[in-house]
C-alpha cells in the first residue's frame, strides 16, 4: 500500500452503479441535472456562488479503490473535482481577500469549442498569523459509526489537528448518540494530554439524535465565543440522523438560525452505506462552512493539517461571481458543474442573499465551454422563442473589441455585512499556449464528463485524460496529480474508456 492505503489493489470488472444500491445501503445523493448550453443573446449574464468542497473527488476515489466500481453519477460533481488540486494561482497584491485569474483555450473533448477558467485565488495567512480559534467538535458516536473508517478515523484526524493546536486555540468536544453531552470543556492548545485522553474515550453506540448535538455544539461555541477570533463547529458523521430533527428542511433552518451567531460550520462526512452527502453539504453551505469527505487518514492530513487555514479560517464569505458573456464574440456557454449554486442575476448585488466561503489559501475554479461567434456546433444551444422587438446575429463582429467576457466577483468580510466588488475583463486570446495548471484542470473535467456519463462528454477519452494529466503533473510535492493519473489508470478496469 502507498499512502493513500488502496492503489496498489486490483479489483474485477464491475458496471457503474446506476443508482441501484445494495441490500441495507442507505446512501444518497440528490440528482445533478447538467447546465445546458445557454444563448448569449436569451441571457448574457451567468451567476454562481462559489464552492470550495472537495468531497466529491474523495468519495468517487473511495468507491473506485476501495470498493472497485465506478461511482454513482450523481456521486460525481465536476467542480470539486477540479477544485481538489491546489494550483499556482497568484496571491492578491492589494487589500483584497481574493484576486481573480482567467485564461483562455481549447476544449479537448469538442476542438471546435473553447474553454474558459475563471479562478480565484485567496490569501494565504500564515498559521502563527491567524486569529484565536474556538473549535467545537460535534462527533456521531451512534452505532453506524462503529465501522473502522468511522469514528476510528475521526480519533485519528483530530489527533492530527491537536498536534497543530497553538496556546491562544481552544477545543471543545460534543458527542451525540441517543442523547448529546459535553465530553471536553473549551481547553486550551496548551493542555494538548487533556484533549488527546478525552478522544481516547470516545466509543460509538446508539442512535442518532442529530438535532439535539448540533443545538449543544453551537450553545457551547456561543458561550466560549472569541471576538474577532475563528469560531466553529467541526461536525463529524456518516450522515444518519434518524431522531429528532430528521428532515433537510427542519435541519438547514436549524443551522440558518445558528449561524446568525457567528459560529461557521465545517461538515466531515465519513464511511459508506449510511452517507448521507447531499444533507451533509446542505449543513456545511448553509452553515457558513465546508463539506470535506473522508476516506483515509492521508484526506483527513490534507483537509486538517496540509490545508488547515482553508478549511478552518475563513477569509472572505458570501463569495458569488457573475460573468457578462461579449455577444460579439460569444454565441452560447455552458458552466461545467456548479448546478447547486446557481443564482438567479439579481442576487449577484442582494448582499441578504446566502453564497460561498472561501479560506486562507484556497483557490476555486470554475471553467465555462463557450461556443465562439461564427464557430461550427452541434450541440443544442437554448433559446427564447423569436422576439420581435429585438436582432439576432451569429456574424462575427469587432464592435465588441478583444474582450470575450467581464467577470464581477462579490464577497464579505468574514464578520461583514456589506459586499465589496471585483472586477477584471478577459480578452479573447493572448496567444500564449495553455498553462501546467489548465492543463491538468481539463484532464480532471474531461474525466469527470466520463464518470457522469454526460451528454456533454463529446469525443471525451480515457486515454486522453491520462496523457494530459501526466504530462501537466508540474509541482507536486504532495503527489496528489500523480495520484490522480493511477486513479484514472484504475477506472481502466472498471470499464470506463470513452464515448
Amino acid at each position: 500500500m502507498d499512502g493513500y492505503g488502496y492503489l496498489g489493489r486490483q479489483y474485477p470488472r464491475q458496471e457503474a452503479w446506476r443508482g441501484q444500491r445494495q441490500p441495507g445501503n442507505r446512501e444518497q445523493y440528490d440528482e445533478i441535472v447538467e447546465n445546458p448550453f445557454i444563448a448569449v443573446t436569451a441571457d448574457p449574464l451567468s451567476t454562481f456562488s462559489i464552492d470550495v468542497d472537495r468531497a466529491s473527488y474523495s468519495n468517487m476515489r473511495r468507491f473506485i479503490m476501495q470498493q472497485g466500481q465506478l461511482p454513482p453519477r450523481d456521486a460525481v460533481r465536476i467542480e470539486e473535482l477540479v477544485n481538489y488540486f491546489p494550483y499556482s494561482y497568484a496571491e492578491p497584491e492589494d487589500d483584497a481577500p481574493l484576486a481573480i485569474h482567467a485564461e483562455v483555450g481549447p476544449a479537448p473533448w469538442k476542438t471546435q469549442h473553447r474553454l474558459v477558467r475563471i479562478g480565484l485565488q485567496a490569501r494565504r495567512v500564515h498559521l502563527e498569523n491567524l486569529p484565536s480559534s474556538n473549535f467545537v467538535f460535534l462527533l456521531d458516536v451512534s452505532g453506524s459509526m462503529m465501522d473502522e473508517n468511522k469514528l476510528p478515523l475521526v480519533k485519528a484526524a483530530m489527533r492530527l489537528l491537536v498536534n497543530e493546536l497553538r496556546p491562544q486555540d481552544h477545543v471543545a468536544i460534543v458527542v451525540y448518540a441517543g442523547s448529546a453531552g459535553l465530553v471536553l470543556p473549551s481547553t486550551p492548545g496548551t493542555d494538548k494530554t487533556k484533549i488527546l485522553d478525552a478522544i481516547g474515550r470516545l466509543e460509538a453506540g446508539g442512535s442518532t439524535a442529530g438535532g439535539a448535538g448540533i443545538r449543544r455544539a453551537y450553545d457551547e461555541a456561543v458561550a466560549n465565543f472569541i471576538r474577532g477570533g475563528n469560531n466553529r463547529v467541526i461536525l463529524a458523521t456518516d450522515g444518519d440522523f434518524n431522531v429528532g430533527v430528521s428532515s433537510d428542511a427542519d435541519m438547514v433552518q436549524l443551522i440558518e438560525e445558528k449561524r446568525k451567531t457567528g459560529v461557521f460550520l465545517t461538515v466531515l462526512g465519513l464511511g459508506e452505506g449510511n452517507l448521507q452527502a447531499a444533507k451533509m453539504e446542505k449543513l456545511a453551505d448553509h452553515g457558513n462552512g465546508n463539506y470535506a469527505y473522508l476516506d483515509n487518514l492521508a484526506e483527513a492530513r490534507k483537509v486538517l493539517v496540509h490545508e488547515l487555514g482553508g478549511t478552518l479560517y475563513t477569509v472572505a464569505k458570501d463569495v458569488k461571481i457573475q460573468v457578462e458573456w461579449n455577444p460579439a464574440r460569444v454565441r452560447a456557454y455552458r458552466l461545467i458543474g456548479y448546478e447547486n449554486r446557481m443564482l438567479r442575476n439579481e442576487d449577484f448585488t442582494d448582499d441578504k442573499k446566502d453564497a460561498g466561503e472561501v479560506g486562507s489559501g484556497h483557490s476555486v475554479t470554475a471553467l465555462y465551454e463557450v461556443v465562439l461567434v461564427g464557430a461550427e456546433t452541434d450541440v443544442k444551444i437554448r433559446m427564447p422563442d423569436s422576439l420581435r422587438y429585438q436582432r439576432r446575429s451569429t456574424a462575427p463582429s469587432a464592435t465588441g473589441g478583444p474582450e470575450l467576457l467581464f467577470v464581477k466577483v462579490r464577497y464579505k468580510a468574514p464578520d461583514g455585512d456589506e459586499s465589496r466588488l471585483l472586477s477584471r475583463p478577459v480578452l479573447a486570446s493572448d496567444g500564449r499556449a495553455p498553462s501546467v495548471d489548465f492543463q491538468f484542470q481539463t484532464a480532471v473535467a474531461e474525466f469527470g464528463l466520463l464518470l457522469r456519463h454526460s451528454d456533454h462528454r463529446g469525443k471525451a477519452d480515457l486515454g486522453h485524460v491520462i496523457m494530459t494529466a501526466r504530462e501537466a503533473l508540474g509541482s507536486d510535492p504532495e503527489g496528489y496529480r500523480a495520484e490522480f493519473v493511477r486513479l484514472a489508470e484504475a477506472v481502466r478496469g472498471l470499464g470506463l474508456a470513452g464515448r
